[in-house]
């Protein structure tokens, strides 16, 4: 391992410890079984910190992906109460970049009143470079810098309300002790690696991560994933084709209850919804005819 690395790894360490519970329930460390949560799980256990391993099933898994996480001892592996396929009749469109309706009730749930390790990266894109620092806490702003100016916090506010601080003083420290239990608050210890320093650890610890990898997958997430774009949900439906037909079966069920509730559509099929949502109808149907 360089230098360089073995220095944010002993940072990382240094801030799982410093920012460890006290509550005795220990972190919540949220396991997606791509690369950066296999990074965090072995930190966590570097730093000897108490946690729980919790991967969420999403029901739009890569069965690869499924089949990964259950190889990783200690994982509890939380099944969501509705399905993708249960959720898009309800929600009454697909999810999309702008819609995403899946990341909350099938990713993102959980650790509620848990402090919470994620494997966010700011070289991931610029969105989360803007967006995420060392620590995170999502709740109604007002109320978070209020709390973080009267315990002396150095912190900063992204474009949607969060608040940000990317150091581990004590303010900090008392402003996470302060917040997690009632607002979703993160620790991101890898926040500054960069992809050549995930791949570098893992080989150091002797963890192969997940085979879609091998494979020559750039990305570990759900299938037909908007945010990948047109020509991802495109390679995705046709490695994974049972699941295609799973959606425009959730489709076809979708417009059936849209019609049920006398709302208009342009859509006839789940075809025609999946075609849409692939970027191949010429119609190009805006989100104000969805809605």
């Amino acid at each position: 391992m360089n230098d360089g690395l073995a220095e944010k790894e002993r940072r990382a360490i240094k801030h799982l410890k410093s920012f460890e519970p006290r509550d005795g329930k220990g972190y919540y460390l949220c396991y997606s079984g791509g690369k950066d949560s296999d990074c965090i799980r072995i930190l966590a256990a570097l730093a000897g910190v108490k946690h729980d391993i919790v991967h969420n099933l999403t029901t739009v898994d890569a069965p690869e992906t499924v089949y990964y996480v259950r190889s990783i001892p200690n994982v509890d592996i939380s099944e969501p109460e509705k399905s993708m396929w249960e959720l898009i009749p309800e929600k009454l469109m697909p999810p999309t970049r702008w819609v995403r309706y899946c990341c909350e009730e099938l990713k993102e749930r959980g650790g509620r009143g848990r402090l919470k390790i994620t494997g966010v990266r700011k070289a991931e894109s610029h969105a989360r470079a803007e967006s995420s620092d060392l620590v995170k806490v999502l709740g109604k702003p007002k109320t978070t810098q209020k709390a973080a100016e009267e315990m002396g916090a150095d912190y900063r506010v992204t474009d949607k309300g969060g608040l940000v601080m990317n150091m581990d003083n004590d303010p900090a420290r008392r402003l996470v002790e302060y917040c997690y239990r009632t607002i979703a608050t993160m620790i991101n210890p890898i926040i500054d690696w960069s992809d050549d320093d995930v791949w570098e650890f893992l080989h150091h610890y002797s963890c192969n991560a997940n085979p879609l990898y091998q494979c020559g997958e750039g990305r570990i997430g759900c299938i037909g994933c908007p945010m990948q774009g047109f020509k991802g949900m495109k390679a995705d439906f046709a490695k994974y084709p049972k699941y295609r037909l799973n959606y425009v079966r959730a489709f076809d069920r979708m417009l059936k209850e849209r019609k049920r509730r006398n709302l208009p559509t342009s859509w006839e099929t789940g075809e025609d919804v999946m075609r849409w949502w692939v970027g191949d109808d010429p119609r190009q149907i805006t989100l104000e005819d969805v809605e």
